[in-house]
């Protein structure tokens, strides 16, 4: 078996016209929805890594992550008849930056509030991590605004 790791983000931004928060999702040329996310490489721990792949596929710098929120999630897939155990360490981070230009490994972007964001996801344990964002940040940040 194979162990590959990954990080990400579940990237939020107010929509100032609509007077609420966003999450980014990218659409995947293989036709799914995912929040920014991918391998961490060789000397990068998987904050580094999760800055380094929201730039790389969505072209945004300016981001903060927030203080306390790190969730894990671990599936299978078959990579050349090989089993891989893929482990990937979220995190949540905000950002100003609307404009997105896409890497060549995805084909759309959205940003959804966070029901349409549920319904737009096509894995449930991204759902799931994005559940788990949506408490943290009702809980963490409406109460003392630190978690930032």
């Amino acid at each position: 078996m194979i162990d590959e790791k990954s990080a990400g983000a579940i990237l939020c931004s107010m929509n100032v016209d609509a007077g609420r928060l966003e999450y980014l999702l990218l659409h995947h040329t293989l036709g799914h929805w995912d929040f920014p996310k991918g391998n961490i490489e060789a000397g990068e721990n998987s904050i580094r890594a999760a800055r380094r792949e929201i730039y790389e596929e969505t072209g945004i710098k300016e981001i903060e992550f927030a203080k306390r929120f790190k969730e894990t999630i671990e599936y299978y897939y078959k990579r050349s008849n090989r089993l891989v155990r893929k482990r990937v360490t979220f995190y949540i981070a905000k950002t100003k930056t609307r404009q997105v230009s896409l890497s060549s490994e995805h084909d759309g972007y959205a940003w959804k509030d966070y029901e349409a964001a549920i319904q737009h996801l096509t894995f449930v344990n991204a759902k799931n991590v994005l559940k788990r964002a949506r408490m943290y940040l009702a809980s963490e940040l409406s109460v003392n605004h630190e978690g930032w």
